[in-house]
């Protein structure tokens, strides 16, 4: 019971550890806690597969004394998974050191502009038929607030 608890326990700390590096806004931090992540959830699963047995050979113990192979299974899947996409974020995170020279993760100014429009309830219109309209927390049309938050992330961009 007591290594039961103490994978438990240590799958927790990966997982905790892994969320709060994927919140950080650089990628390597995100690539290394989603790879703290998958490895939490491998020792979870370890734990939940109960104790350890015979090997599942049929005809060989009784059935009560034989590990279940499911859940090393299902852990051997995952191992794969978090593989395939740890060198995809690493092939991401090459990707844009390469575009930009950091590993920073930059606010997309389209997101915010959609966002903006859907608050509005302007977002199902397309942008050549909307008519041109003053934002209300700012006095100025939206056009106007487009281009602010283009050269805003260029200046980030600079940085």
């Amino acid at each position: 019971m007591i290594p039961t608890l103490g994978l438990v326990l240590l799958a927790g700390v990966l997982v905790g550890a892994g969320v709060y590096l994927v919140t950080d806004r650089t990628f390597t931090r995100i690539v290394i806690g989603l790879a703290l992540i998958g490895n939490g959830s491998n020792i979870a699963l370890l734990a939940a597969g109960g104790a350890a047995g015979a090997p599942p050979i049929l005809g060989t113990d009784a059935l009560s004394s034989i590990a279940d192979p499911l859940p090393q299974a299902m852990i051997l899947t995952s191992i794969v998974i978090t593989m395939a996409t740890t060198a995809f974020m690493l092939a991401l995170a090459f990707r844009e050191w390469i575009l930009t020279g950091g590993d920073e993760v930059v606010d997309d100014v389209e997101d915010r502009r959609l966002a903006r429009r859907a608050a509005t309830g302007r977002g199902s219109e397309r942008i050549e038929d909307a008519p041109e309209t003053e934002d209300e927390d700012s006095g100025q049309d939206e056009d106007q607030a487009d281009r602010d938050d283009k050269d805003e992330a260029e200046g980030e961009d600079a940085k």
